[in-house]
């Protein structure tokens, strides 16, 4: 048979690539095994997972507790270490046999790798860092009139779409575009870790999950790199996703920069070994790393506790934190943003609201 990315009414189901590393599963398949699900399910599909790598099969009894009908298995030791070559290989071959109408792909150093390569070789688009997915028109209809400008009653919606709807930030992150793909098959997303809300773990659905172990077929001539060693950075990574609480700095730090990413720091361990994070501001001002942002062109994050200190609360920022189940703004402008979703707002100079902040918490405990 023939692959034709444009015969778009031969392809169907919804397919998540399933990542692993060392043999470990990422937290951002169960997020989208679990987003994957609601989206079968408003189309009347499938949700199938696709799991490369080298002894691995093992691994695909979890993936099914979280929603997957089926998992597709590669495995084979040329995958136990992840090449460009060698798993776009293997996964094109998969989808062109199978033809699934929609491809997941988390936006890791891997996805992002790898997806755009996948895209080219089927001949299909590819909606990179997407933080929201949509088959439903009703339900993407509600999402705009919760999460943007637009009239929604203003616009004549194609209710009959059934198209994959991905929206992601553009422009640096000021506007939200949404993209469709109706001429091409797989509808295909790289999907920003964090942002897919993970689902409850069941037993009756890992269970009932079938293991498809799919024949891996490469040659020395398709396998243009080897990995010769693995050589790991001595870096400490803030890990601001998997933080239950968080403290984020802001431009309203700059008066004494070093002074205010010690208060932040101070505070997210008196709280309870919380983590430090910045707006873009923070991160442009080179006071944090890129790996320490929040918010639409950063990481989007859900803890318990979410502290700001002096971040105005751009929209973009808001979009990266907002779920947290208990926000503490601090900020000395009274109209400032932040105060819209926070739980409790203090306004007030930093410098002086936090160290009272430090010492009422250390009571507390103690």
């Amino acid at each position: 048979m023939v692959f034709n990315s444009a015969a778009v009414g031969e392809f169907h189901d919804i397919w998540v690539f399933c990542e692993q590393r060392e043999g470990k599963l990422l937290n951002t398949d169960f997020e989208l095994i679990s987003e994957g699900r609601k989206l079968a399910d408003e189309r009347g599909a499938k949700l199938m997972g696709v799991l490369l790598g080298s002894e691995v099969t093992g691994l695909a009894k979890e993936l099914g507790g979280y929603g997957a009908d089926k998992i597709i298995v590669c495995d084979a030791p040329e995958l136990a270490v992840y090449t460009t070559d060698a798993y776009t290989k293997v996964l094109c071959d998969v989808v062109m046999e199978k033809q699934p109408e929609v491809l997941l792909i988390g936006a890791s150093h891997i996805g992002r790798d790898l997806g755009p390569r996948c895209a080219a070789r089927l001949h299909t688009g590819l909606t990179a860092d997407c933080t929201h997915l949509d088959i439903d028109m009703d339900k993407y209809v509600d999402f705009l009139r919760e999460s943007s400008t637009v009239d929604v009653d203003a616009v004549n919606f194609k209710m009959e779409d059934t198209n994959l709807k991905m929206t992601r930030p553009a422009f640096g992150g000021h506007l939200m575009a949404t993209i469709i793909c109706p001429r091409f098959r797989p509808c295909m997303s790289t999907v920003r870790p964090g942002v897919m809300k993970k689902g409850e773990f069941n037993q009756e659905y890992a269970d009932n999950c079938e293991i498809e172990l799919y024949p891996v077929s490469l040659t020395a001539e398709e396998l243009k790199t080897k990995v010769l060693e693995v050589v790991k950075e001595a870096k400490q990574v803030v890990d601001l996703i998997g933080a239950e609480v968080i403290v984020s700095i802001g431009r309203g730090i700059s008066k004494d920069v070093e002074l205010g990413i010690s208060l932040a720091n101070e505070l997210a361990e008196a709280l309870g070994n919380g983590v430090v994070g910045g707006s873009r501001a923070a991160i442009d001002a080179g006071w944090l790393g890129s790996d320490c942002q929040i918010g639409q062109t950063g990481k989007t994050v859900h803890p318990k506790i979410y502290v700001t200190l002096g971040i105005s609360g751009a929209i973009q920022h808001k979009a990266g934190m907002q779920d947290a189940e208990l926000i503490i703004a601090v900020d000395k402008n009274d109209a400032a943003p932040i105060f819209e979703v926070a739980d409790y707002g203090i306004c007030g100079d930093l410098f002086q609201v936090v160290p009272a902040m430090i010492a009422a918490v250390r009571k507390g405990k103690e």
